[in-house]
């Protein structure tokens, strides 16, 4: 095996990275533990509505309703039915990905602008029947909520720490694993031009009915893990404004990469605990930092081109006469 494929600087960096993750909550207060488990249940978040964003070309805005799907479905099989955690986790996944597949056979047809404003749509209707409805206990929540028990000893905060990173991991790998795939390709070619892949023979909707429910599948496991984190959930934690904040992740980071949706979860977990005090404006904040986005790096901060930024940046060295 050559040696210099295998320290290469991005593999020291990625290594370096790994094992501060793995060493932080030895350093970290209950608040920034908090933060990061947060960071990393919408880092799945973002990277799943990616594949179907930046991979195969479907604008939902209705993400955060698998989000709380997956939530609602996990903190009523372990408050109603004792079920345990591996259990409802699962379910979790299984009933968000069952409930994309039926989001995906009623708008993945639509054309782009009536898709978007219908899987928003949904969002809403998902929210307001969860709010309503007496077997989710309506307004009130679900309180009580377990935390994760493995073989009958509850693994605390910083087992839910490592459980988050855990499953951000195996997310960004099954993600990456498929966009490198034929598959991966075969989303990417839809994304370009789904006439051009119709007229190749390519099962579009087959296709993009794959990326819908694995997407929302994964979008459910986060919501099992921020449930059982957090140990109290009510529907207004699921607004439309949660799905904005995925979008803006995606795009900032930069759609159809990796690294993108994580750059840009973390980054807008992070922020605004810097900019608290402008609580008032942090949503105007959020979509002021879109359009922005949008307007002058399209591609997000990942496709600037920051070897070029730094070349200028570098003094210039004057030479000797």
């Amino acid at each position: 095996m050559n040696r210099s494929k295998v320290f290469t600087p991005r593999a020291i960096a990625l290594t370096l990275l790994l094992a501060a993750l793995l060493i932080a909550p030895f350093v970290m207060d209950g608040y920034m533990m908090q933060i990061a488990v947060y960071c990393g249940i919408y880092v799945m978040l973002a990277a799943s509505l990616n594949l179907l964003i930046g991979y195969t070309g479907i604008f939902s805005m209705g993400h955060v309703a698998f989000y709380c799907l997956g939530a609602y479905t996990s903190s009523l099989l372990a408050t109603k039915m004792k079920w345990s955690f591996i259990w409802c986790f699962l379910a979790a996944g299984i009933v968000a990905g069952i409930a994309g597949a039926l989001v995906g056979i009623a708008t993945l047809r639509l054309n782009d602008l009536f898709l978007t404003f219908a899987t928003m749509g949904l969002s809403e209707v998902v929210r307001i029947v969860i709010q309503n409805a007496k077997f989710t206990n309506g307004a009130l929540g679900v309180t009580g909520i377990p935390q994760p028990a493995f073989f009958g000893i509850s693994i605390g905060r910083t087992g839910c720490y490592y459980l988050t990173l855990a499953m951000v991991l195996l997310s960004v790998f099954v993600i990456y694993r498929l966009v490198h795939s034929n598959t991966g390709r075969t989303l990417m070619t839809i994304r370009d031009d789904a006439g051009v892949a119709a007229s190749l023979g390519i099962n579009v909707f087959a296709y993009k009915m794959k990326a819908m429910i694995i997407s929302c599948f994964i979008a459910g496991l986060a919501g099992s893990i921020y449930a059982s984190f957090v140990q109290y959930i009510n529907a207004s934690n699921f607004s439309l404004n949660v799905s904005i904040n995925i979008v803006a992740m995606v795009a900032i980071g930069g759609m159809g990469t990796i690294s993108g949706p994580i750059i840009g979860a973390v980054l807008l977990q992070i922020l605004p605990e810097a900019i608290r005090f402008l609580d008032n404006y942090r949503q105007l904040l959020f979509g002021a930092a879109l359009v922005i986005s949008v307007m002058f790096a399209p591609k997000g901060l990942v496709g600037l081109p920051w070897s070029k930024l730094g070349a200028k940046l570098r003094p210039v060295k004057k030479e000797n006469s």
